[in-house]
């Protein structure tokens, strides 16, 4: 059976709607906390697939949470022996980074925080973002963006934030918005982000209403198109 390593940052942004797609796909899936486990000595030889989810942290501030440090080592080795990674939020803020480009706080402070469409470019309609093409809502959920990393293939966009989603060859995916999330588990997204959401002017009955309204049908679109990924994987960088 394949093996796949997900690193996580708050327990309630987990693997979602992505996990019954690795099931699918034969993975067993083992999650790490990053701040908590080690993850340079816990994986004894590399994964099939590495995941890393979102969080609340910048991933350029290794200096007030050093375990950044472990999970940038681990994704700049990952990419570059082509090697199947997948980020996610946080996760693909950086994938950016390693990958050099740069990661910094969007203009004026503004948050994208909501459910609303991604557009997706005509390389992300050839391939597993194609499920988002209808213009459905998925969840946003960020302050920071990046450069579109070098050599990369940009797959989708918003008016707020061009860089949205990007593929590093066939081996990597980055996603700044949340495919995987659901109406299930929502509640603990208001709860743990509470702070930020009244300093961002939002309201979580909007959110709430909102998740329960698209939530489910951005799980089955979220499924599909890690399903879709996990099968156009190149063999040779399992």
């Amino acid at each position: 059976m394949r093996q796949a390593l997900v690193i996580r940052h708050v327990h309630f942004e987990d693997l979602g709607a992505f996990a019954p797609a690795l099931a699918a796909a034969g993975y067993a899936v083992r999650v790490l906390s990053a701040g908590e486990d080690d993850l340079q000595a816990a994986q004894p030889a590399p994964p099939d697939l590495l995941v890393v989810l979102g969080g609340p942290v910048g991933a350029y501030e290794e200096d007030r949470y050093p375990f950044l440090t472990d999970e940038l080592r681990l994704l700049e080795a990952r990419l570059s022996a082509g090697r199947p990674t997948l980020g996610v939020c946080l996760g693909a803020q950086l994938m950016a980074r390693v990958s050099g480009a740069r990661v910094y706080p969007m203009q004026g402070g503004a948050r994208e925080i909501g459910w609303a469409p991604v557009t997706i470019t005509a390389a992300g309609g050839r391939g597993p973002l194609r499920h988002l093409a209808d213009g459905a809502p998925v969840l946003h959920w960020h302050g920071d963006t990046f450069d579109l990393p070098p050599g990369a293939e940009l797959l989708a966009s918003t008016p707020a934030c061009r860089n949205q989603a990007f593929a590093l060859g066939s081996h990597g995916l980055g996603l700044q918005f949340h495919p995987e999330a659901s109406d299930k588990g929502f509640e603990h997204w208001l709860i743990g982000h509470a702070a930020e959401i009244v300093a961002s002017g939002q309201n979580p009955r909007t959110l709430r209403a909102d998740a329960a309204r698209h939530g489910p049908a951005a799980a089955e679109r979220g499924r599909r198109l890690m399903g879709d990924w996990l099968a156009a994987l190149p063999e040779s960088g399992a």
